[in-house]
């Protein structure tokens, strides 16, 4: 009787794990379609220095953006004009993804929907 009861309740455990796991992947993709549609490229580079504040556990950061970090943004800024823009968006995709990891997605989701369609760079401007 008791095997039966632990089997079910393991069933049961599993099936939220894996709600939740779904539940984080369609997160992160609304959000991350959000963040492109428009052709949006990335935030205006006063929106970066924001939106890292908001991320969390980024204080022992190499700061160059390494291995899925989120680089700093006074990086970012000091190489602006000489990033190319798919770089760009991939170092803000690193950032969504650091708020992903670190369970800040409602928190950065909340700051750039927030942000008027001027605060974007944008594919081709």
């Amino acid at each position: 009787m008791f095997w039966v009861f632990y089997q079910v309740l393991w069933f049961y455990f599993y099936c939220n794990l894996i709600k939740i796991m779904k539940n984080s992947k369609k997160t992160f993709e609304t959000l991350w379609n959000y963040c492109t549609s428009n052709n949006r490229l990335c935030l205006k580079l006063k929106n970066w220095y924001v939106l890292f504040k908001l991320l969390g556990n980024t204080d022992n950061l190499s700061g160059h953006g390494n291995n899925g970090e989120p680089a700093d943004p006074v990086i970012i800024d000091h190489n602006w004009y000489e990033i190319i823009p798919l770089e760009k968006q991939l170092q803000f995709k690193s950032y969504i993804k650091w708020a992903e990891k670190n369970d800040q997605l409602e928190l950065v989701g909340e700051y750039v929907r927030s942000l008027s369609e001027e605060e974007w760079e944008h594919f081709g401007s």
